[in-house]
């Protein structure tokens, strides 16, 4: 009924339902079922690496089904499972990959017994809904120890927090991050969320930092420091140094868990294309616009040298869309962590909290900007605004994001 009332797809509401009828409504599902259940969690790159690992397992001719909109709750997970389930109640699958929301990851270890556990990252994000960082982190350290050899655990070794998770874990775990080379901030800059040892609580001292607090660390204390990586050189099919961990954690998974060839990884990555809202491009009334999911501070900040490294010296027409609805987050003081300042070309600000936005970069020494409180007014001006050859940008929180696609293409993602 949604899907024929155009009210959505459908990726929420039939799961919460059928939740309500059934607590244990996953459990059961996969409790007779062969599919091999792949976890995503973490602040960021969530749908982007649950993508991509879907994308190459089909082209190795696997089947895969995943909470394709995002829905990374517990009744997205089970909306997933009403979409894909066959005649008489199975699922016959090879694989799923669902993407977690990180406070919801211990209720979903409760559901399933995955094959594959993957944690990508920790920022702060949505304060008023998680808390700090360690409270996550600590929340997953006691739904991790439920785990065993029958899974596999990936880690991030370049954010301190999540590599700690592996100490001590009856699961498989393996250590993905990125190269030396590629960890050249020297200074820690000032949106770093975890820069103290998760063993004694000493400041770590970095030889190198990839951005905000992930990069090479080493406890002088009690010489916690990077576990040991396998540098992966495939060439990626998206910008940003961020997507380095997303691909490098897939590729973790595919080589050293599935044993993939990555010949057969390379060949596939050269039709790869971004997941909604991430460097994703749409052509709307002749322009190119491209669109970048910015929902946290670190989020944010790459964003922008993402931008800066697509376009470089182009000129450039930015949209930026600020909301604070519950998917969003309520507190939208994290923007006074985001550097604005970096910001050049035309910019349009809009959103439920574009006045907020607006004196932000009016601290920001940011002169010339547009407020429009109605979005659609918004990307209608900037459209109008932009020649043929020029470039748009969109830097958007999750429901702004979702608003502008809507706007874009005519439907409703979710």
């Amino acid at each position: 009924m949604i899907r024929l009332l155009s009210l959505g797809s459908g990726s929420t509401w039939p799961g919460e339902i059928a939740l309500r009828f059934n607590k244990n409504f996953i459990k059961d599902f996969f409790s007779t079922s062969d599919t091999k259940v792949i976890l995503i969690a973490g602040t960021n790159g969530k749908t982007t690496t649950s993508t991509l690992i879907k994308f190459i397992l089909e082209a190795d001719g696997k089947t895969v089904f995943q909470n394709e909109e995002g829905a990374n709750l517990l009744n997205g997970v089970a909306s997933a499972i009403i979409k894909s389930v066959n005649f008489p109640k199975k699922i016959t699958y090879d694989f799923a990959t669902f993407e977690i929301d990180e406070n919801t990851l211990p209720q979903t270890l409760k559901q399933l017994k995955p094959h594959t556990l993957i944690l990508l990252n920790l920022f702060r994000d949505q304060l008023d809904r998680y808390g700090e960082v360690n409270t996550i982190a600590n929340n997953w350290r006691k739904s991790i120890q439920t785990l065993d050899k029958n899974t596999s655990l990936i880690l991030n070794g370049d954010d301190p927090q999540i590599a700690y998770l592996g100490e001590n874990c009856k699961a498989n775990v393996y250590y993905f991050g990125v190269s030396q080379d590629l960890a050249q901030v020297k200074d820690i800059p000032h949106d770093v969320d975890s820069i103290y040892c998760p063993k004694c609580n000493s400041m770590l001292t970095y030889s190198g930092i990839s951005y905000s607090h992930l990069g090479k660390y080493q406890c002088l204390k009690c010489k916690f420091m990077n576990p040991t990586i396998i540098n992966y050189n495939l060439e990626l099919p998206l910008k940003g140094i961020y997507n380095k961990y997303n691909t490098n954690a897939v590729f973790t998974f595919l080589d050293q868990i599935l044993h993939i060839p990555l010949e057969k990884i390379a060949i596939a990555l050269k039709q790869f294309k971004p997941a909604f809202g991430r460097q994703e491009e749409i052509i709307y009334k002749g322009r190119k616009i491209y669109l970048l999911l910015s929902k946290n501070p670190t989020g944010f900040n790459q964003s922008i040298a993402v931008m800066n490294e697509i376009f470089g010296k182009d000129k450039r027409h930015l949209l930026l869309v600020l909301n604070d609805r519950i998917p969003d987050g309520k507190d939208i003081s994290w923007i006074w962590d985001v550097e604005f300042e970096q910001l050049e070309g035309q910019i349009v600000v809009s959103g439920d909290r574009c006045l907020d936005m607006g004196i932000r970069l009016k601290y920001g020494e940011i002169e010339k900007f547009k407020i429009l409180e109605d979005l659609e007014d918004a990307v209608e001006e900037i459209v109008a605004s932009t020649k043929k050859e020029e470039k748009i940008v969109i830097l958007a929180t999750y429901t702004g994001m979702l608003e502008v696609r809507k706007i874009l293409v005519g439907k409703s993602l979710i």
